[in-house]
């Protein structure tokens, strides 16, 4: 009896087996077209019955389909004629049905694979082909049956002590509504319009990260890599961007040098074509920095998520609400996989633009990003903030705090800097925590640092 016919087997005369395997079977697995047809036939008994079928019950359903002829019937009675009752190991059977869902699994993916390769699937592109080997790289038969809330108590205790391991902000509330800083194998966005700074926030926040000994990968689609590290530049050496020119080169290289000896962090900057690449292509990008360099990244920054490919569907092929979606699914797997906190950005639509007061429906494209974020928080700028060098932030979606605790906040910025810095907690209290629409923000609000005397000098 092949291996086959012994899965069938066990389907219908061993129960343990079959609500172990019965989830992770699929009957593209089957080579044998009968087999398909009675794999079929006894998951949906098992489903709407909950109980293993008799040979009596499969051959009557197998008789009613309309879609098989007298012969494939016959066939199908020989087969379920030697199905037998004599069953195998417990824990063997599940190895060897685990191993060959396996190798089908990658077989199928690689069938799959070369048709997008060969133009044959006009929905996706050769992009999807990292994802699909990766999931069939990752079938498997999951031994855990979750957790026993009373009995597993004590093990949920010790996990209430344990610290998290997180990246902290340099700006105080960001580490108020975050508790402490962003946490590994999560997706963080801003929102902002054109111009407000969104960049700018990720590049004070990298620059923020390498100053702690963090190794930061910063990739960017929107800008060259150049412009990104003369923001980096301005915001670390604590000289405005439009000066950077005119320092003499000696005294550039001694600063460089100086900051070098303040981190054990590396700064990659990596720029690709504006919605060319995708999270297959980082994923490359991330194992030649561990091979070539032996850098891991301990957090990756994305400017900015829109502009990123999708690598399972084509631009054309789908609305914007599914390929935004999919694109911030993908960078959020690529954030566990790699076990890192990934930080990107998105733009409001028109109505956002502008605005005092930004919504989760500002979302551009989509709104199944904010579903899939961890954190996103709103950068709203208005000319009464601007000219008090000010930038308002408003938490949209929390998974690690209350967001309606400090729901709006302002930090201070430097723009010739390419900053943000602190401003007094007591000139706080001016924005509304609540949610209302009314804002005082024509308040006052006072540098809690002289920019002379920031860490960075």
């Amino acid at each position: 009896m092949n291996l086959e016919l012994t899965i069938l087997s066990n389907l219908v005369y061993n129960e343990r087996y079959a609500r172990k395997v019965l989830p992770f079977l699929k009957a593209e697995y089957f080579t044998d077209k009968s087999h398909k047809i009675i794999f079929l036939e006894i998951h949906e008994y098992i489903s709407q019955y909950d109980s293993l079928p008799s040979l009596n019950a499969l051959s009557i359903e197998c008789q009613e389909r309309v879609d098989l002829t007298d012969e494939q019937f016959q066939t199908i009675l020989e087969i379920l004629n030697v199905l037998s009752d004599d069953t195998s190991d417990y824990d063997w059977i599940v190895d060897t049905t685990e191993k060959w869902c396996q190798e089908r699994a990658i077989y199928l993916s690689l069938m799959e694979s070369v048709k997008i390769a060969d133009g044959q699937d006009s929905k996706r592109d050769k992009g999807a082909i990292p994802t699909i080997l990766s999931e069939a790289l990752g079938v498997s038969f999951d031994q855990s049956v979750g957790h026993d809330y009373l009995d597993n108590a004590s093990e949920r205790f010790d996990f209430y002590q344990r610290k998290e391991d997180k990246i902290p902000f340099d700006l105080e509330f960001f580490n108020k509504i975050t508790k402490g800083g962003l946490p590994n194998k999560t997706l963080n966005v801003a929102l902002a319009g054109t111009g407000v700074g969104k960049s700018l926030f990720m590049c004070h926040v990298a620059s923020s990260c390498l100053l702690q000994g963090k190794n930061v990968l910063y990739i960017t689609l929107e800008m060259a890599e150049e412009k990104i590290a003369e923001r980096i530049d301005s915001n670390l050496l604590n000289i405005p961007i439009q000066k950077l020119s005119d320092l003499p080169k000696t005294m550039f290289q001694k600063k460089i040098v100086a900051l070098g000896k303040k981190t054990q962090g590396k700064l990659i900057i990596k720029e690709y074509p504006t919605a060319s690449a995708h999270v297959g292509h980082f994923k490359s990008l991330i194992n030649d920095l561990a091979l070539k360099r032996s850098i891991k990244p301990d957090i990756i920054f994305i400017d900015y998520l829109n502009i990123c490919a999708s690598s399972r569907y084509k631009g054309s092929i789908v609305n914007s609400y599914t390929y935004v979606k999919a694109i911030a699914e993908e960078l959020r797997g690529l954030a566990v996989e790699t076990n890192v906190p990934i930080v990107s950005a998105t733009q409001t639509t028109r109505s956002g633009f502008g605005s005092s007061d930004v919504d989760l429906t500002d979302t551009s494209e989509s709104f199944g990003l904010p579903a899939t974020a961890d954190l996103m928080f709103a950068l709203i700028s208005t000319e009464e903030l601007e000219e008090m060098n000010q930038i308002m932030v408003k938490q949209l979606k929390n998974r690690y705090n209350d967001p309606t605790m400090n729901k709006r906040f302002c930090v201070g910025i430097d723009r010739a800097k390419m900053r943000l810095y602190d401003v007094e907690e007591s000139a706080q209290t001016d924005i509304v925590d609540s949610g209302q629409v009314e804002l005082d923000i024509a308040a006052k609000f006072t540098a809690k640092k002289n920019f002379q005397e920031l860490k960075y000098d």
